[in-house]
């Protein structure tokens, strides 16, 4: 697994914590040992879900279809760069106007 794709949900698009739980559980199921799940941080503003991926955009796109029947495609967005590296490729929203970043 040479990437890290990480998956950016805005807090305030979020009923609850609760909602980690479920998602990871959803993912595991929808992606296998295509990605490894690494974990996640937490802040007031955000929540960032690591994995570890070969194909990052694939995984991106099985990923997209578990978040969108969660509803919250809206309030998420996603990059990934080589594990380790620093320089993030975004993949969601399309044609992003601002840089992904982590805090």
């Amino acid at each position: 697994m040479d990437y890290q794709l990480i998956i950016k949900f805005w807090r305030k698009s979020l009923a609850d914590e609760a909602f980690l739980t479920v998602i990871e559980g959803k993912l595991k199921e929808a992606l296998g040992d295509a990605v490894e799940l690494e974990g996640y941080d937490v802040s007031s503003k955000e929540i960032n879900l690591f994995m570890l991926a070969s194909d990052p955009r694939h995984s991106f796109r099985r990923a997209k279809d578990v978040v969108e029947g969660l509803g919250v495609l809206n309030g998420m967005s996603a990059a990934f760069r080589v594990a380790g590296g620093a320089q993030f490729t975004s993949l969601w929203p399309p044609r992003a106007t601002r840089k992904f970043k982590l805090p």
